[in-house]
């Protein structure tokens, strides 16, 4: 049985040799696991790391292939092997193209001289059981969708494999699929409006580390070095095991050890962490400095509050790509202030928040409710909030294509803190209440 210092070296080392191999080769566990030396379990683990890194891709009926590491949300851009997967079909010709990116579909409900006039290279044709307009897109250097389950000729599969554009067959009718895909590009689209942790990290260069046995002098001379207060602590295999900051040394001598004084066990963060959720990590744990760590808990970069905060500032400053839950819901309201200055809004109750019995759904009034109390905790103190606790209640049920009204009151402030009631009136009644205390991120 491996210990475990040499199952982290054998991880990596299968890590390293995946990278090693030329972009495009077919990877096997078992191959993997004989020429490595190792268990097939461990050779398992390292593929399935470098598939979340993304160097490696498994697809049905290719397998496991070595691939080129894009950069996150470079591009929103759908794979005709994506495709593939979105409209749970099965290729027929063309494997070789599924890596290609499509930049349109076009729907082939028309005739073939109309049709020829959308079709151009790298788009994607959806239609059903023509061969001609099959061999017609190709030709163009398409790639096509069939739809309804249908196949093609054996003339049109092969002329896929030379051109190396798929032809993909899904079960799914023609506007299924469009939706399908619609649906996916939406999805894309919203996940680059989502920045990781990753994507401010990756650009760190340069990791200020200490280690157990370093002395309070070389955490001053560190700090000096760099303009940085606060730093990890590492052992011998890169694991984070402690921070430690001038102000835990300010007591200490310069030969003195830095291990009494550090903070054992310290909160960390992976890099597929979203940098909200680091930012609400930061908060509800008041630290100021968040060591990244990978999966075996080895440091990979660090956070400071004030990088999380700026680049959370940076992409509210970036255009809004695809919509959100919240943000459909908050799309028919409108904000208003009344005679005294204060914030409220008002909207209308759509036929898509409602419940199979026709009333609103509890669900999108406690997300109205809170929507409203971050954007008024906004207009009071300039921060952004997140939900400490909150207290709901439901009075009476709305109907769809009521028009409401919901009103925020401040009840609390601090600066950590901010404290409101909701009330949600349709008609002067009232219908819904919460009480939300709210927890600023733009504070320690």
């Amino acid at each position: 049985m491996e210990g475990q210092g040499d199952a982290i070296t054998k991880h990596e080392q299968l890590l390293q040799h995946i990278e090693r191999l030329k972009v495009g080769s077919k990877i096997s566990v078992r191959k993997l696991a004989k020429e490595m030396l190792v268990s097939e379990g461990t050779a398992y683990r390292a593929v399935k790391e470098a598939e979340n890194l993304g160097i490696v891709i498994t697809k049905e009926r290719i397998g496991t292939v070595r691939v080129e590491k894009k950069p996150r949300n470079i591009s929103e851009q759908l794979t005709f092997g994506d495709v593939v997967d979105i409209v749970e079909g099965h290729v027929l010709g063309g494997a070789s193209g599924l890596s290609k990116h499509l930049h349109k579909y076009v729907i082939g409900a028309m005739k073939v001289d109309a049709m020829i006039r959308y079709i151009d290279a790298d788009s994607l044709l959806i239609v059903g059981n023509r061969d001609d307009v099959h061999s017609l897109a190709l030709e163009q250097g398409a790639g096509v969708l069939v739809t309804g389950g249908f196949g093609t000729s054996r003339e049109v599969k092969a002329l896929a494999d030379e051109l190396d554009l798929p032809i993909i067959s899904s079960r799914h009718d023609t506007f299924t699929v469009a939706s399908m895909i619609n649906r996916a590009i939406f999805d894309r689209l919203i996940k680059k409006k989502i920045m990781l942790v990753e994507d401010i990290v990756e650009s760190k260069t340069r990791l200020n580390t200490l280690k157990i046995s370093s002395t309070v002098g070389e955490l001053r001379q560190i700090s000096e070095d760099t303009g940085e207060q606060r730093f990890p602590v590492t052992d011998e295999w890169n694991r984070v095991i402690g921070i430690i900051g001038r102000r835990e040394v300010e007591d200490l001598t310069e030969g003195q050890s830095i291990e009494k004084a550090m903070v054992r066990s310290p909160v960390t963060a992976a890099l597929h962490t979203s940098l909200a959720s680091a930012a609400q990590i930061m908060m509800w744990e008041g630290v100021d400095f968040l060591p990244i760590v990978d999966r075996n808990r080895k440091l990979v970069g660090s956070l400071t509050r004030k990088e999380v905060l700026q680049s959370l500032r940076d992409v509210r400053n970036t255009p809004q790509l695809g919509e959100t839950f919240d943000h459909l819901i908050w799309n028919g309201f409108a904000d208003e202030r009344d005679e005294e200055g204060r914030l409220f809004f008002h909207g209308f109750i759509t036929p898509q928040m409602a419940t199979d019995l026709g009333t609103i759904s509890e669900g999108i009034l406690s997300t109205i409710m809170t929507l409203s109390a971050f954007k008024a905790a906004k207009d009071i103190t300039g921060n952004d909030y997140v939900v400490d606790n909150m207290s709901t209640y439901f009075i009476r049920p709305v109907q769809i294509e009521h028009a409401i009204v919901v009103m925020p009151r401040l009840l609390e402030i601090s600066r950590r803190t901010c404290k409101l009631e909701i009330e949600i009136s349709y008609l002067d009644t009232l219908v819904a209440k919460a009480v939300l205390m709210l927890q600023s991120i733009d504070h320690g």
